[in-house]
């Protein structure tokens, strides 16, 4: 059994390894290599060699009932959607209550991480780390790796003809930090991520002119759903999950469509994706249309060539002026530390077992924290994968044969679709909910729905028809937490607080309530009629 733990990385990931490290009666040592916690979530006004990198005006694009670690909800009076600043408050407040910092060593980088000689039989890791010029090396029981995928820029310029003739300046995405850079040029920004979108309507409100470019289009959707309710809080469901998974995957590609178009239509607009099969992760802007229809924003093709002081794009009969191009063509990820031999990245994938352990190690005594894309919140889903990961380690939770591992790792690589719900083929991409229920039901923690219905009725109704939150997740099994209940059933109310800042007189529901009976008579009767 595992019991001196390293842990890479004092991000959302790397927090969450450590709490679980500790709640299994483990000894973690986190190594970070900047002097304070937050990964992602801590802006710099420089971006740090081997941190991700975000710009001043980032917001959170899950509401803070989805994004919460599943024993700490956060404040009150948070808004829904939280600002960088905010969010890192949170991680603080989340790293005291807990007493993690203990564990962390700061300004601390981890050089490499290689097996001991004896790793057969011990499945022990040699760890070197650099702090303040010294380099040491401990050894550890297990490694729990957290460096998530956003650190190292993937910038194609070679897909980009003329690029080095190009007088104006150009970058990538995580350069930016403010919009002032902006000021009377002629910007373009190439991809259409959330960064992209977001640096193009930042650029909009300063900038001569702003084009955003894209190859392959993408949905585009507010923060604020049905009825003004945080679009995750309504998405993602248990019981919507399950209808989707149940129909045909063209006609859950349309319901997605259809819906998405309830907002604005996305072909009028120029944005609307390419390829409608594969589902691609949805783009959430609240201010994105507002540009376009008012002229602030214009969406263009993709590039055919760039020249000294403009741009010609595909399908293009005139060419572009251009001062300034943002590129936001995402991201690749590495692991300059570790070995190929333990893990190899290939087309943007590593070979993990669910995500997590490397397949095809005989020993599973090293894990990757948070290196997934789900349709859902990454907070949620790191610490499932943390809960699930240190069962292992400890050989409370026994892996199947590498062999087997190896098996499954290769057949969710070929990207097969299964025909039913939304299909989740790209690289990293995966069901939140399946996946996520996966995971729990190896460590006992799926909430059993049956058995709630029987004892607790009111709370089943709730775990199934309402926000799929990570609250669901400690009402049993290691980790149980007796607050969950409660949470589950106040969500909603925090929710509400946060926006409800103003007492209004709301008209009494009787006028609404007599639509709803006439509406209901009227379908008795329809029924009568049909079947009469």
């Amino acid at each position: 059994m595992a019991r001196r733990v390293a842990v890479v990385g004092a991000g959302v990931s790397g927090l969450a390894s450590i709490k679980c490290c500790l709640e299994e009666g483990l000894q973690p040592t986190c190594f970070e290599r900047s002097h304070d916690l937050g990964g992602l979530w801590r802006f710099t006004e420089h971006v740090e060699e081997g941190r991700a990198s975000l710009y001043k005006s980032v917001v959170s694009n899950s509401c803070k009932e989805m994004s919460c670690y599943s024993d700490f909800p956060f404040p009150e009076d948070y808004p829904n959607y939280v600002p960088n600043s905010q969010f890192l408050e949170y991680l603080k407040m989340y790293a005291n209550r807990f007493n993690l910092l203990k564990c962390i060593q700061f300004e601390t980088t981890v050089c490499s991480v290689t097996k001991r000689p004896d790793f057969a039989t011990s499945g022990q890791w040699e760890v070197v780390t650099l702090h303040e010029g010294k380099q040491s090396s401990a050894i550890f029981d297990a490694v729990m790796v957290c460096t998530g995928y956003l650190t190292t820029p993937y910038l194609p310029l070679d897909s980009f003809p003329g690029i080095h003739t190009f007088k104006g300046q150009y970058f990538h995405s995580r350069q930016y930090k403010y919009p002032d850079m902006f000021k009377d040029k002629r910007v373009l920004v190439v991809g259409m991520g959330n960064s992209g979108t977001d640096i193009a309507v930042e650029a909009s409100h300063m900038a001569k002119k702003v084009f955003l470019s894209t190859t392959g289009g993408a949905w585009v959707m507010s923060r604020i759903s049905d009825s003004g309710n945080p679009w995750d809080m309504v998405f993602t469901t248990r019981f919507q999950n399950m209808l989707r998974n149940a129909l045909p995957t063209p006609v859950a590609n349309w319901l997605l469509a259809r819906k998405m178009n309830s907002w604005f239509n996305h072909a009028n607009y120029g944005l609307v994706p390419e390829d409608r099969v594969q589902l691609r992760e949805p783009v959430i802007n609240d201010d994105l249309p507002g540009c376009i229809i008012t002229g602030r924003v214009q969406i263009k093709p993709s590039i055919r060539e760039v020249r000294e002081n403009s741009v010609l794009f595909s399908h293009a009969p005139r060419e572009e002026p251009i001062d300034i191009i943002v590129f936001a063509t995402g991201y690749t990820f590495a692991f300059p530390f570790l070995d190929e031999s333990v893990v190899k990245v290939e087309a943007g994938q590593a070979s993990l077992y669910k995500y997590v352990f490397p397949a095809h190690l005989q020993k599973p005594t090293l894990a990757v924290i948070g290196l997934i894309k789900p349709f859902g919140s990454m907070i949620p889903t790191g610490e499932v994968q943390a809960r699930w990961a240190v069962q292992v380690l400890k050989g409370l939770n026994t892996l199947p044969p590498p062999s087997l591992r190896v098996k499954e790792v290769e057949e969710r690589k070929q990207n097969k679709p299964s025909g039913f719900g939304l299909c989740y083929c790209k690289a990293l991409q995966s069901d939140y909910i399946a996946y996520v229920d996966e995971l729990l039901t190896s460590i006992n923690a799926k909430p059993n729905l049956f058995s709630l219905l029987l004892t607790d009725p009111r709370l089943a109704l709730a775990i199934f028809f309402g926000p799929c939150s990570s609250y669901q997740f400690r009402l049993t099994g290691p980790g149980k937490w007796e607050g969950a209940r409660n949470a589950i059933l106040t969500q909603w109310d925090r929710t509400l607080k946060a926006t409800k800042t103003r007492t209004v007189q709301e008209s009494p529901p009787s006028f609404e309530s007599f639509l709803k009976l006439l509406s209901f008579l009227a379908l008795l009767v329809a029924l009568f009629l049909i079947f009469l």
